[in-house]
């Protein structure tokens, strides 16, 4: 197997720029199949679904296409995929849909890992109905989230863990099975926020043991959009606020108002692409996938660790991604200097890293670092040596020049 990175970033009309991305975790750039695949969903017929006009039937192919292209993604039901406006909205709707269910002194498990997407929606769902809401922390030293971490705060009053699968801030990849195991044992559903990690390994929704994901097209190629992936079965438990004439159907029933079928489209194209990044990757659209983005996992690990070879000969900077597991998503401080300034250095080099919490400011906290986070270097499927090079030469420049001092210019 083998990431074909020549032909990958030859579909990126962005890189003609002639920028080095590390800012994927923030949304990925787009490749020229998903650009065509959004703009012939507008140059044909569209309308409503349905069964008997031109445009019906187009926009009913591109609905079914869609689900049909995450279901294989993330290893799940078609009828069990949800889709809206980001992950952050479907996670508000499912929150106020669960919350439906909770009783007072109900208990909701929360980490300081996540992205706030995927805890402030739980906080204010809990405070809502009078449920009480149990942090589980993760170790600032290793970065660590361990299920025994979320174990000490489960009873059988949880009704729900709230869970990522990968930080975006620092990476780190609980184990996510066993945390599902054990909160099933006492009854509670199990949320998991993959926007970070689907854009980087394979995914497998039984396998993690999932209740439910989350995640974001454009954080893997695709166009701006949110995914839920549930099981049928249990949506059909679940009873959303909705239009009285919209369809009570599942997974309809929580997709409020006409959905985008241009967008649809270029994430159905997005799915495409990822599965063919390796030239030998074959059969099935699922087989595919798990091929191309185990390549995809290789490539980017050597090029991580290329990176962190190389910080590794900057004393002044501190790497706070360390966990066993993990993506390709670096957090770096610098003594005595801004990562704000950094940032702007690397941009005068056409370097793009940004700097920030990224909405994981419990995390930032934690990790001792406030609300301004770090230097956050991100890795995506077009990421390349010459890429790491350039970080590499940029830092080295950035550090060379000294502190600024008091009062100088920028």
């Amino acid at each position: 197997m083998s990431h074909d990175i020549a032909g990958v970033r030859a579909q990126f009309p962005a890189l003609k720029a002639g920028w080095a991305h590390f800012d994927g975790p923030g949304g990925s750039q787009t490749p020229q199949p998903v650009i065509d695949a959004v703009a012939d969903a507008l140059a044909g017929p569209l309308a409503n679904r349905g069964a008997v006009t031109l445009g019906e039937r187009n926009a009913e192919a591109l609905v079914t296409g869609a689900r049909q292209a995450m279901a294989d993604l993330l290893g799940a039901d078609p009828s069990g995929i949800v889709f809206g406006r980001s992950a952050t909205q479907l996670t508000y709707d499912v929150a106020r849909t669960l919350a439906k269910t909770w009783a007072p002194a109900d208990e909701v498990v929360v980490t300081r890992l996540d992205h706030d997407a995927n805890i402030r929606p739980w906080i204010q769902a809990a405070r809502a109905v009078g449920a009480v809401v149990r942090w589980a922390d993760f170790d600032p030293a290793t970065g660590e989230l361990t299920p025994e971490d979320i174990g000490a705060h489960l009873s059988d009053r949880t009704r729900l863990v709230a869970v990522t699968a990968a930080s975006n801030l620092i990476g780190t990849r609980p184990d996510v099975p066993a945390i599902a195991r054990l909160a099933h044992e006492r009854g509670a559903l199990v949320y998991v926020d993959g926007v970070h990690r689907t854009a980087h390994t394979p995914v497998d929704l039984a396998g993690l043991g999932a209740d439910f994901f989350a995640c974001s097209p454009y954080k893997f190629l695709g166009p701006h959009l949110g995914v839920v992936a549930s099981r049928p079965e249990l949506l059909r438990t679940l009873h959303p606020d909705k239009l009285l004439p919209s369809s009570d159907e599942v997974p309809e029933r929580f997709e409020l108002g006409t959905l985008p079928y241009e967008l649809l489209a270029g994430t159905r194209a997005a799915v495409d692409f990822l599965a063919g990044m390796d030239p030998e990757a074959s059969g099935a659209r699922r087989s595919r996938l798990v091929t191309s983005l185990t390549s995809l996992e290789r490539h980017e690990g050597a090029l991580r660790r290329r990176i962190e070879a190389g910080l590794a000969g900057f004393p002044e900077i501190t790497v706070h991604s360390r966990a066993a597991e993990r993506t390709p998503t670096l957090l770096l401080t610098i003594d005595g200097r801004s990562t704000q300034d950094a940032c702007r250095h690397l941009a005068g080099r056409a370097v793009a890293a940004p700097s920030g919490s990224f909405y994981a400011v419990e995390a930032s906290r934690h990790l001792g670092l406030g609300d301004g986070g770090g230097l956050r270097v991100g890795l995506a499927p077009y990421s390349s040596d010459d890429d790491v090079d350039r970080l590499l030469e940029g830092l080295a420049e950035f550090l060379s020049a000294g502190p600024r001092r008091a009062g100088a210019p920028r």
